[in-house]
């Protein structure tokens, strides 16, 4: 039994507005845009409502899901800027470089304006010549690419060979008929629209047409203008169906490359909203996919919340830090996501809140993430990876001239004109003050000069007449140097050899330590090494032993020895196997007493037969090689095109020598015996 009834005279002035309320909330559902499913479960929670008490607590849960799903923007979309111009001196505007993101950018509006600009194909069927001409004539003053066909037998034919957005069929032929043509194109050609016209229009005919599949149905004679319109409405849905799918694109790189800005350039670029989230430290998979309406104070996930407030359904959706989701008996993050970053199956994401079908097809995903090693890879395989290197020093230089100098200035109330810094003083803030792949450390030593400079300015006639920053003046500012090159005051050493690694914060050397001792022929392993960096120690070690004779070391030195190996600054972990030549070089300078070449640096990942295999990072291991004074470094010649890819005044710093097998990188990385110090 209904609670109340419409019919019945209300019983008190607040039901009275209980009842106005409904009938207002059907109007809206009515009036609204959402999808028939969508509408249908609206109303259904209605018909519920109005069967429950006011102050039911359901009745106001009810009250607030109805309103989500009204408020949602079931087709409201922005119109992309396609102005290709445009979009690159924005993206040039607000980043330096990064060419292969601003590069990928483009192609995306490339491919928008060219589907946009495409005409539709339409094929005209009809028996008489004078109608399918006059069809012809006038749809292609609208633009449309026509074809005409005068039997449904040759249609077919045209059919089996070309593809057509629309067809516009007569429905009494000889052979073929409409009927018959529209069974096989729906059939074999599902997507293509079919429009019914026929001067023997019955109801019977219409129903049965359209039950087959035909999207409207015109008697003769008709409105050039009506036939217009029936075409424009039949396109137009297709038009929708066949807009482009959002990108789902990765960027990866180090911390202050700019990843997080360049999705609001982007998102300025075309004219889109932007809506950012965090994923680092998310472990409720219901962030992701929202409550179930059965618990109390249940709510959507992040993406319906975000997309309600931003009022569109194709916004640009950054989700910053993807590489660190957690996981935990709250359910699997990584897991939700894998539909919400699936182009086959986000048209149709169900929020466990709204429960009904959400189209994000349209949406432009952007992630982000430091190392890509830590996405799981079903989630990683929906991605289209885009690596952002870190930065040269020079080009730090130039995007500290023009982007952070500028900004800074402004922010602390100081005037461009009167304050300046100088190439080399940047320079100097770069290589004695900050070691990253990106930019906020030396954001934050500028930042810290423009303090001081205002506190300065204060005083009566401090920078009246400006005041421009050298190099030798940076120390005054900043204090004593925190990053030395090790490399420029070293000696060359036995059992001491230069690496190259990658970490988050983009490349760095390394120096491997071996010595020996008396001992039980054991194996020492120290300085915080994981599991990986472990066993190539071991590989390695056990490859100089089974090749003692050849590489000329002594066969009985191994009984009575422990080896030790120690990579310094040992509260760092560090793991993976791109080490693997480098210890086995200082293992081999040890045995040997070849002193290692200071300036050489070596990266590979080496096998028990001597093998030198390809590794990752190599354009940020380069960078760091000349960073800090390497003449000459050591790769996999597998690693030759990855090479190609480090910035031109890298290579020109760094001789590069490509190797195959261990042996090959024996007189590169050691001198001769007895031109270096004792072993450590």
């Amino acid at each position: 039994m209904r609670w109340f009834r419409k019919q019945d005279p209300p019983r008190s002035e607040g039901q009275a507005e209980e009842i106005q309320e409904l009938d207002s909330l059907r109007d809206a559902i009515q009036r609204s845009a959402m999808p028939d499913a969508a509408r249908e479960v609206a109303l259904r929670e209605l018909e519920r409502m109005e069967k429950m008490h006011p102050d039911a607590a359901e009745f106001s849960i009810a009250m607030t899901y109805l309103d989500y799903l009204l408020s949602m923007p079931w087709n409201v979309m922005t119109e992309d800027n396609l102005d290709m111009a445009r979009a690159q001196a924005i993206l040039d505007e607000d980043h330096f470089g990064l060419y292969q993101v601003k590069e990928r950018i483009l192609e995306y509006l490339a491919v928008r304006t060219l589907r946009r600009s495409s005409p539709f194909n339409i094929l005209v069927v009809d028996d008489e010549q004078i109608a399918r001409q006059n069809i012809a004539y006038v749809l292609s003053k609208e633009g449309y690419k026509l074809s005409t066909s005068p039997s449904g037998v040759k249609a077919m034919d045209l059919l089996r060979s070309r593809r057509f957005d629309l067809v516009i069929t007569d429905l009494k032929m000889e052979g073929v008929d409409g009927i018959e043509l529209l069974r096989h194109i729906k059939e074999f050609h599902p997507d293509t629209s079919v429009i019914v016209i026929t001067g023997y229009a019955t109801v019977e005919t219409a129903v049965k047409a359209m039950k087959i599949g035909a999207c409207d149905y015109l008697p003769k004679p008709f409105e050039l203008e009506e036939l217009r319109r029936a075409v424009a409405r039949s396109l137009e849905k297709k038009r929708a169906e066949q807009e482009l799918k959002g990108p789902i694109l990765c960027f990866a790189g180090p911390p202050g490359t700019g990843k997080t800005s360049l999705g609001k350039s982007i998102a300025r670029a075309l004219e889109r909203k932007f809506v950012r989230i965090s994923l680092a430290g998310v472990r409720d998979e219901a962030e992701i996919r929202g409550h179930r309406r059965t618990y109390a104070g249940a709510m959507p996930g992040r993406i319906i919340q975000e997309i309600r407030r931003i009022g569109s359904i194709n916004p640009v959706f950054m989700m910053d830090e993807v590489d660190k989701l957690g996981h935990e008996f709250k359910g699997d993050p990584a897991s939700a996501l894998l539909e919400v970053l699936d182009p086959e199956q986000n048209k149709q994401f169900v929020d466990h809140y709204l429960d009904v079908p959400f189209d994000l097809s349209k949406v432009m995903f952007i992630l982000t993430a430091n190392v890509t090693d830590l996405i799981p890879p079903p989630l990683l395989d929906r991605m289209e990876v885009l690596v952002l290197p870190g930065y040269t020093d020079d080009e730090k230089l130039e995007i500290a001239r023009s982007h952070l100098i500028p900004r800074l200035l402004r922010e602390h109330g100081l005037w461009e004109g009167k304050v300046a810094f100088s190439p080399g003083a940047i320079l100097r803030i770069v290589r004695d003050y900050t070691r990253e792949a990106g930019l906020r450390g030396l954001e934050r030593e500028l930042a810290s000069i423009c303090r001081k400079l205002a506190r300065k300015a204060l005083e009566p006639g401090a920078l009246s007449d400006g005041i421009l920053i050298e190099e030798d003046q940076v120390p005054e500012f900043l204090g004593p140097r925190r990053h030395f090159r090790e490399l420029t005051d070293e000696r060359d050493r036995i059992g001491v050899v230069t690496g190259l690694v990658w970490t988050e914060g983009g490349g760095e050397i390394v120096f491997i330590e071996a010595t020996c001792m008396k001992g039980k022929n054991s194996l020492l392993l120290t300085g915080s090494l994981g599991e990986v960096m472990r066993e190539s120690a071991m590989a390695a070690l056990s490859y100089i032993r089974s090749n003692a004779r050849s590489l000329g070391i002594d066969e009985d030195l191994f009984l009575d020895r422990d080896v030790h190996i120690h990579v310094p600054a040992g509260a760092i972990p560090k793991d993976g196997p791109s080490a693997g030549i480098t210890i086995a070089m200082a293992l081999i300078s040890l045995f040997t007493g070849r002193p290692a070449r200071r300036e050489v640096a070596l990266t590979g990942e080496m096998t028990l037969t001597g093998r030198i295999l390809p590794v990752s990072g190599v354009r940020e291991k380069l960078m760091a090689a000349a960073r800090s004074g390497v003449k000459e470094v050591v790769l996999p010649a597998k690693n030759r095109l990855d090479a190609d890819s480090a910035p031109k005044k890298t290579l020109e710093a760094l001789k590069l020598h490509f190797v195959d097998y261990l042996e090959e990188a024996i007189d590169v990385v050691l001198k001769r015996k007895g031109e270096g110090d004792s072993p450590i």
